[in-house]
C-alpha cells in the first residue's frame, strides 16, 4: 500500500473515531440529563437538528463529487476507482473543514480577546449595563456603602424608599 494509502486509511480510522466519540457523547448527555417530564425532542432538538443537518449535508456533498469524480474519470477514458474516490473526496472535506474551523475559532478567540465597542460580543456591554445601573442607584440614593473595615457587611443607605415600604 502507498504512503497515501496508510494516510488516508488514517485519516478514515480518526473521523471513525471522533464520530463513535460523539454519538457516545450525546447519548451520555441525553441519559444524564433528561427529565421525565419533557419530550427527548424537547430537551435535545437543536443537537439532533445540527447532526442532521451535518449528516444529509456531508452525503449530499459526497453525492454530487461522486458524479463529478466518474464524470472526469470517463472523459479521461480510465474507469472511476472508490479508493480515489475516498482520497478526493476526504481532501476536499478536510479543506472545506480546515476553512470553516479556522474562521469560527479565530473569531471566538479573537472575540474572547479584544473589544469592538457596541457589538454584541464584546464585554464593554456588560460594563455600559453596570454604568448605567451604577447612575441609577446614584440618582435614587441607593447606592451601596463600602464596608468600614474587612469582614463586615455591605449597608445599603435609608431611603425614602425604604421607609415608604414601612407604612
Amino acid at each position: 500500500m502507498s504512503p497515501g494509502g496508510w494516510a488516508l486509511g488514517g485519516a478514515l480510522v480518526i473521523a471513525a473515531a471522533v464520530l463513535v466519540f460523539l454519538v457516545a457523547a450525546e447519548a451520555r448527555s441525553v441519559r444524564d440529563e433528561r427529565s421525565s417530564r419533557r419530550s427527548l425532542w424537547r430537551e435535545f432538538a437543536l443537537s439532533f437538528v445540527l447532526l442532521i443537518l451535518f449528516v444529509s449535508s456531508w452525503v449530499g456533498q459526497a453525492i454530487a463529487e461522486w458524479q463529478v469524480f466518474t464524470d472526469e474519470q470517463r472523459s479521461h477514458g480510465e474507469e472511476p476507482a472508490v479508493g480515489d474516490f475516498l482520497a478526493t473526496f476526504a481532501q476536499s472535506t478536510l479543506e472545506n473543514w480546515q476553512s470553516e474551523f479556522l474562521q469560527l475559532f479565530s473569531f471566538a478567540a479573537l472575540a474572547a480577546l479584544y473589544i469592538h465597542k457596541g457589538s454584541a460580543e464584546s464585554k464593554d456591554s456588560e460594563e455600559k449595563i453596570e454604568a448605567s445601573l451604577h447612575r441609577i442607584e446614584a440618582h435614587l440614593g441607593t447606592l451601596p456603602t463600602q464596608p468600614a473595615a474587612p469582614g463586615t457587611t455591605w449597608k445599603l443607605p435609608d431611603t425614602p424608599l425604604e421607609a415608604a415600604d414601612d407604612r
